[in-house]
């Protein structure tokens, strides 16, 4: 059996701010347990649950040399659904009421993270095979792996692959600091390792220093080898190229289950879909103050209100949609306080037309992927992301730009050849989304039975995280091959 250690900096159910959450904490359950020891890694934050912390046990302590400093580390274990679970503590690093604080706070306490985590392994009697580290905040694993304990004989074999959830956070921080914090050698802070536009950069040590580098999705694998997506390190993407993979995200198929969900009034499947979201609609109408009427479209956004999700777009729109279609938007989210007040200021203007929630609620949330005809998610950029795929899952029409893991996901419609899961547009444009927005309410209102096909498509797609997982089972593999071929 081989051993693979994911090594995050937050994972359900322990600790969640965003997608990488769901990620690390989801995928290990799908692995063939027969052929891997799948565990995970990532630091005990004061602010967990209390509920959680208690259920860990105690494993071991030791002292961490980071640079000229001696830090404590503890590791605690526990299990959630048959995994493994190792959480590095330290008090002084992971303090405050969340996991993530200023850049100048995280580069040091990632480094400690990174060195505690290598220095854990034999202590807690577990030696990976692979480590699959995850952003920017494990970058330095592969780099202190392949510099400090190389000669190490417990070490030598360890491969690393690393995973790219969003290339905008890199982690970068004055060249001189980050020297001082991590006490590595000056020739690692040169522009083909360390060094970045004058700075350290974590994500690129994690990126020249691993085996594998993978991101999640395929479109998305190929944007950052490219100089408007690249992040500034397209360059090293491209050198890096051949061993770069894109792997699309799971969803959890079991927590979105429109057949089980206890978040809906009205639970369905696919051959009772078309009646039973009809009812649950009517439920939400009720329940946000809208005129009940189950053929008014409905609209849904689930989000962070960012110009990366393409509330820029919305913004420019939102008015003259309002003001013409016949419509129903129901938003869900925080962010950005401009589209905070945006949203709030349409529904007073158009309140009979337009919900904005400014919160989040998971109930709420389950609620919009079961009873909206359409969902809208108008990204600048979007390594993978999961509403499209959830709101799929529960027969809601995704329409979308065509960016990383949307462009995967959702196959634009075709009224030719009767296929598409979904609506989509090329261009970051406002005009051109409202222009999809318009077909797509063509298609709604005026070839019905055509809409509820591609809401059955879109039901029928496999996005379980298995088929993730088998998927980067294919890349541990190709390890094991290697080493076989090179011993022949």
């Amino acid at each position: 059996m081989k051993k693979v250690l994911f090594v995050t900096s937050e994972a359900v159910p322990f600790i969640k701010t965003g997608g990488l959450a769901d990620v690390a904490g989801s995928l290990p359950r799908y692995f063939d347990k027969a052929k891997y020891d799948v565990r995970i890694i990532l630091p005990k934050y004061v602010c967990m649950d209390d509920s959680l912390k208690t259920q860990m046990r105690f494993d071991c302590r030791f002292y961490v040399n980071l640079s000229w400093r001696s830090q404590y580390a503890g590791v605690l274990e526990s299990k959630a659904d048959g995994i493994t679970y190792y959480f590095i503590d330290n008090e002084y690093y992971f303090a405050g009421p969340k996991p993530y604080n200023n850049i100048y706070e995280d580069v040091e306490k990632f480094a400690y993270f990174s060195k505690a985590v290598l220095e854990a392994l034999p202590k807690i009697g577990f030696c990976p095979d692979i480590i699959h580290c995850h952003d920017w905040q494990t970058g330095l694993i592969p780099v202190y792996l392949k510099n400090e304990y190389v000669k190490d004989a417990f070490y030598q074999n360890i491969k690393t692959v690393f995973t790219i959830h969003n290339l905008q956070f890199q982690g970068r921080w004055i060249m001189q600091a980050v020297k001082d914090i991590t006490g590595l050698p000056e020739y690692l802070f040169t522009s083909d390792k360390l060094e970045s536009y004058g700075e350290a950069n974590y994500l690129k040590g994690g990126v020249v220093y691993s085996d594998i580098i993978t991101t999640v999705s395929k479109t998305y694998a190929y944007e950052i080898t490219t100089p408007g997506s690249g992040e500034g390190l397209d360059g090293l993407m491209n050198a890096r190229r051949q061993d770069l993979y894109g792997i699309v995200n799971g969803i959890d198929d079991t927590e979105y289950n429109p057949n089980t969900d206890p978040f809906l009034a009205f639970p369905f499947g696919q051959a009772d879909m078309v009646s039973q979201k009809c009812k649950n609609k009517l439920h939400l109408q009720h329940q946000l103050g809208f005129e009940e009427d189950a053929d008014t479209m409905m609209i849904g956004m689930v989000s962070r209100m960012t110009n990366q999700k393409g509330f820029d777009l919305v913004e420019a729109v939102l008015d003259e949609l309002l003001a013409e279609a016949r419509i129903q938007i129901v938003v869900l989210g925080t962010g950005q306080a401009n589209f905070e007040n945006m949203f709030r200021h349409f529904s007073w203007k158009y309140e009979d037309k337009l919900s904005a929630n400014i919160f989040y609620s998971e109930e709420l949330a389950h609620q919009i992927y079961a009873s909206c005809d359409a969902f809208l998610m108008p990204s600048l950029f979007e390594p993978c992301g999961l509403s499209q795929l959830i709101s799929m899952r529960y027969g809601t029409v995704p329409i979308v730009r065509e960016t990383g893991g949307l462009k995967d996901t959702v196959e634009a419609y075709n009224r030719y050849d009767q296929t598409g899961t979904g609506f989509s547009f090329c261009n970051y444009n406002a005009k051109e989304m409202l222009s999809t927005l318009y077909y797509a309410m063509d298609i709604y209102y005026n070839c019905r039975q055509d809409w509820n096909a591609i809401a059955a498509r879109g039901m029928q797609c496999d996005f379980s995280w298995s088929r993730s997982a088998g998927a980067y089972e294919k890349i541990y593999d190709s390890f094991f091959e290697s080493s076989a071929s090179e011993k022949q």
